[in-house]
């Protein structure tokens, strides 16, 4: 698949620039500089630890004929200050979970290394278009979850059609990932483990890193706009691990008198195991293929000038665990928090309120972030796959995107998650997990 891809990528535009030498060819810089400060501090007697990363890309976006359209970056990645990130916290025995996604997972010592993140060639039209190669993707379950140095992308093609009367078709087909927080191009299989795996349904240890089969993702995604209504639909099939269709209804409403904008939005999901789960035996099983799982999750959003607002709410349930490789992306659900996510249960209660206000004359936007989160029991590995404790989350922070500067932006964050009701947790369920204080500063520069 991957050579076929090359091969399209580098014949096509030698065949159509020798039929139509007289077209024009525009060329623009694709440039993304990031510096991301993290840190993350308990009370108690776990470890500390803090990291300091940056990553640049350097990259053109190349369009020929009004039609075609390629593109190619190369991202670097340097660790220039942290802790030790390969040691483990004394009291626990766990490793650390945040700052490492920064770097290279697949290779903790590596400080500095680089990867070519986006190659691929396009061909589109007013109404319909295809692509080709490495490139960036952001669907409902897999997305780029660009929380660290570098977004997640993919390898494959994809394929999008647009009709008159505003219904929207498109569809994936996805052979390799590129994982945030690593080097390398995986297999979807190979994907699947590189980050933490949690325990099996047993309570030991999982094991499927390394071990889970799987070759290809299909995923088609259906769109209608009508006056004042959104419908998605789409379904993602990993080959021998799950099918997830997944739904979302969004109704709203704008008042020209008072300047308000309400939405009220719903989203319904099933999920169901497929093959043998990734591997027949099940010591190496990433997914029960017997697991029937469903979700529903609804949102409340207000808009008025300088404040956007949201109330959330989402239920899991049904037979096994909703999984969905955090590799991948972020959980879809309306009551998903950064730096969290409440795929691996059962089981699931969640409420989530979000408020942004833009404070005037300025180019600042402070936002608030609070949830709390209801799991399964802790003595219960086959409802509760990470060993997570219900819990309660904050996230404080400011955004400043100055006019002045339009190529750059600055986010800081403050996250706090502590437990709920879950008196004489043992250590391995509080370290990385709850008790925290988790600190992000965020500088961006952009050229394109």
């Amino acid at each position: 698949m991957r050579n076929f891809i090359l091969g399209i990528i580098i014949c096509m535009p030698l065949v159509v620039f020798a039929q139509q030498e007289e077209k024009k060819i525009e060329v623009s810089p694709d440039v993304h500089f990031r510096m991301f400060w993290m840190s993350t501090t308990y009370p108690a007697t776990y470890k500390d630890d803090y990291a300091l990363g940056t990553s640049l890309n350097l990259g053109t976006k190349l369009n020929y004929a009004d039609h075609w359209g390629f593109r190619v970056g190369y991202r670097i990645f340097a660790n220039l200050w942290s802790s030790d990130l390969t040691a483990a916290d004394p009291v626990s025995g766990g490793t650390n979970r945040y700052e490492v996604g920064l770097f290279d997972l697949l290779d903790l010592e590596d400080r500095f290394f680089g990867k070519l993140e986006n190659l691929s060639l396009t061909y589109s039209k007013s109404n319909w278009g295809i692509s080709v190669g490495r490139m960036a993707i952001n669907e409902d379950w897999i997305n780029p979850q660009d929380g660290r140095l570098s977004p997640t992308g993919i390898e494959g093609a994809k394929a999008w059609y647009a009709t008159e009367n505003k219904w929207g078709f498109t569809g994936w087909g996805i052979s390799r990932m590129s994982v945030r927080g690593t080097s390398d191009w995986l297999s979807v299989g190979e994907s699947i483990g590189v980050f933490p795996t949690g325990r099996n349904t047993n309570g030991e240890a999982s094991q499927y890193a390394g071990y889970t089969t799987s070759d290809w993702i299909a995923l088609v995604e259906v769109s209608k706009v009508w006056e004042g209504i959104t419908l998605n639909v789409s379904n993602t099939v990993a080959q021998n691990i799950s099918n997830t269709l997944w739904s979302r209804v969004e109704k709203k409403w704008k008042s020209e008198e008072s300047g308000i904008t309400w939405l009220w939005g719903v989203q319904a999901g099933f999920q169901s195991g497929l093959g043998n789960g990734g591997n027949e035996n099940p010591l190496f099983q990433y997914k029960n293929p017997k697991d029937r799982n469903w979700a529903l999750s609804t949102r409340i959003d207000f808009q008025k000038k300088s404040w956007a607002v949201n109330l959330n709410y989402t239920k899991t349930g049904g037979q096994g665990i909703w999984l969905s490789p955090r590799e991948w992306g972020k959980d879809a659900w309306y009551t998903f928090i950064p730096r969290e996510r409440n795929e691996g249960f059962s089981s699931l209660d969640a409420v989530t309120a979000f408020a942004e206000y833009s404070i005037k004359n300025t180019d600042l936007k402070a936002f608030i972030h609070l949830g709390f989160h209801w799991l399964p029991p802790l003595n219960s590995p086959a409802e509760n796959k990470y060993n997570m404790p219900s819990y309660r989350q904050l996230n404080i922070g400011m955004k400043y995107s100055p006019r002045s500067m339009p190529k750059f932006d600055f986010q800081v964050l403050m996250m706090n998650k502590e437990a709920l009701g879950n008196p004489g947790l043992s250590p391995s369920q509080e370290y990385n997990k709850v008790g925290m204080m988790h600190v992000n500063g965020i500088v961006n520069w952009r050229w394109n």
